[in-house]
């Protein structure tokens, strides 16, 4: 009796998803520098050519796997942002869904910050970029509308708190807070930046 062959991983018309997650599942286990086109071709059972079609070279599939991750930041703030909740309430909501997404994703999130620098950035990836500050951006113009934070440029205040809550996510990828104290000491961190550290 003849043996079926094994099924593929692939499933016909879904190359690109099936590569990117691939690469994806690669970057979380071993790294960027171990991401082969070759290596995912023979991993999602396709000839080593075919990701030619999707992605030139492994900068491409970099870039790719950058704009899927900033896809999806934007994604989880989105679900996050709830408008109707107090401002402490909310940024702090937007804040935790942040942290538990660099908590998720560290090796992802640093592919994603290195391409986000690189002079030759797409537009296509810088503009993915600026809509994971919207949710921030609306916040904070929001709040100024109704008195609850200072005057002044929306996009300063956000890039202030922003690096904020940024520090706290790079303490936790590199062991200086465990992953639970950050998440569950995210409210203070958002108390204080609202309403700063003098006695009241």
């Amino acid at each position: 009796m003849m043996r079926m062959p094994e099924t593929r991983p692939y499933h016909h018309g879904d190359l690109r998803a099936a590569l990117l997650a691939g690469a994806e599942r690669t970057l979380r286990e071993k790294g960027a520098a171990a991401l082969s086109l070759r290596e995912l071709a023979r991993e999602t059972g396709v000839s080593h050519a075919a990701p030619g079609r999707h992605f030139k070279d492994k900068q491409a599939l970099l870039d790719a796997l950058a704009l899927a991750g900033f896809e999806r930041l934007t994604r989880t703030l989105d679900t996050a942002d709830d408008p109707d909740l107090p401002l402490e309430e909310r940024l702090t909501a937007l804040a935790r869904a942040y942290l538990g997404f660099t908590i998720d994703n560290p090796a992802l999130l640093e592919l994603m910050y290195a391409r986000k620098h690189d002079p030759d950035v797409s537009e296509q990836l810088a503009a993915a970029v600026e809509r994971t500050i919207t949710p921030f951006l609306r916040l904070i113009a929001d709040a100024q509308q109704r008195g609850e934070i200072v005057e002044g440029d929306p996009e300063g205040i956000t890039l202030l708190a922003g690096a904020s809550l940024h520090g706290i996510a790079a303490f936790t990828a590199n062991g200086t807070f465990p992953p639970q104290a950050a998440l569950d000491g995210i409210g203070e961190v958002v108390h204080h930046l609202l309403h700063g550290l003098r006695p009241r």
